[in-house]
């Protein structure tokens, strides 16, 4: 999965990057509002957190400019803690989530991975697509036999974003944008690979080709 951090403290954006990075997300990174405005709105994200006090125009100003062009990207806001009209102008502005600084990056991980599976309507504290269970804190998948088969890095982001978005035809392209982050080459046939291994861990049925559009991930299983 693909996130915008926009945070202008370099130390806490330091730390965050590698966080989550290591949780599996691939991250782009804007430290003022006038970025993070243009970044939102020109690459598809699969989650922002934005934090409020920002260089240039302020996240509230961001925020409501992205919700005013119907930009339905889920954004977690990062605010302090005690700045409760903060937390009620961001929902109003169109916030999905909040979290007070300072915060542990623990609570800040499962509230991200909470967000993205309410956006693709999988409520719960689990990803479950068919017959497979994606174990997210551990990198792992856990088979119809209860088999529990460990994941590379990136055998981990692709399986993660196929079973979020079960029965879509995927294109490599879009593979490639939501897997990796913002300086990867989109035209490298690396995706191809970690395709072909996934489907060794998990079984062949898992990923259909569908020849000169992309890839889909059967729901059913």
């Amino acid at each position: 999965m693909r996130l915008l951090l926009v945070e202008d403290d370099k130390l806490l954006s330091g730390l965050l990057l590698k966080e989550l990075e290591q949780h599996g997300f691939a991250v782009d990174l804007a430290e003022d509002g006038l970025d993070a405005e243009f970044m939102g709105d020109e690459i598809q994200y699969d989650l922002i957190i934005l934090d409020l006090g920002l260089p240039i125009k302020s996240g509230l100003d961001v925020l409501g400019s992205w919700r005013h062009r119907k930009n339905k990207t889920p954004v977690l806001i990062l605010t302090a803690r005690d700045a409760w009209h903060e937390r009620v102008e961001g929902f109003r502005a169109g916030a999905d989530d909040y979290l007070g600084k300072p915060f542990h990056v623990e609570e800040l991980i499962v509230r991200v991975q909470a967000l993205i599976r309410r956006s693709h309507d999988m409520p719960g504290n689990e990803l479950t697509c068919g017959d497979l269970t994606l174990d997210e804190e551990q990198q792992q998948v856990i088979l119809s036999d209860g088999t529990t088969t460990g994941l590379t890095g990136t055998e981990f982001r692709l399986l993660r974003y196929f079973m979020l978005n079960p029965d879509k035809v995927l294109s490599k392209t879009r593979l490639t944008e939501h897997v990796y982050e913002q300086d990867f080459d989109r035209d490298s046939n690396v995706i191809e690979v970690y395709i072909r291994r996934l489907r060794e861990a998990i079984g062949k049925e898992h990923i259909v080709t569908k020849r000169g559009q992309g890839y889909l991930f059967p729901g059913a299983g």
